[in-house]
């Protein structure tokens, strides 16, 4: 008695690859819904929509509008080849909430309050992200959280990182001697 896969052996009812490659087609070249392809194809909608499901064609979204073409996300083949690091500027809120809770009148700028810099690095091929929050984005506290970031990502057995993309955050474009 051994588990078996429970999917059929044969689909006897499957629309056939031609009709199939039709609905591509016009997917591809029209830009149309399964409502739309369905009735000059003669074929159900619901059946047009599993066929460009199953070849990834569900989405608009997911296809460039000129050449029709499926767009894919790009990914790095192996960890470390490629880290993104970005730096995301907070406002601070003071203790017991700003001028939501408080009014206008407690909303007027409070000595110290400044901004909170939230500093993070995401490898491409695994996704994987370290974040740290830090009170100011100069070189040395990015060289820092870079150092802190690949020590992160050599515990996880990323023990080379090639290279980095970051979005022009000042003090990682000109403040680090690389």
């Amino acid at each position: 008695l051994a588990d078996r896969s429970s999917r059929p052996l044969t689909t006897p009812h499957r629309t056939p690859p031609a009709m199939e490659a039709r609905v591509c087609d016009l997917r591809r070249a029209r830009k149309l819904g399964p409502a739309r392809i369905g009735p000059v194809l003669g074929l159900p909608a619901s059946t047009v929509h599993r066929i460009l499901t199953r070849h990834r064609l569900n989405r608009l979204a997911w296809m460039d509008r000129p050449t029709g073409t499926v767009i894919r996300r790009y990914e790095r083949e192996r960890p470390g080849e490629l880290v993104h690091v970005d730096v995301k500027k907070l406002g601070r809120i003071p203790d017991g909430g700003g001028h939501k809770v408080h009014g206008r009148e407690a909303g007027r700028p409070i000595r110290g309050m400044g901004f909170d810099y939230l500093h993070s690095a995401v490898d491409d091929h695994s996704r994987v992200a370290y974040t740290e929050i830090h009170g100011d984005e100069k070189a040395a506290t990015c060289a820092a959280f870079l150092t802190r970031a690949a020590a992160f990502f050599a515990d996880l057995g990323i023990t080379r990182i090639e290279r980095v993309l970051t979005d022009n955050a000042w003090a990682y474009r000109k403040g680090l001697a690389w």
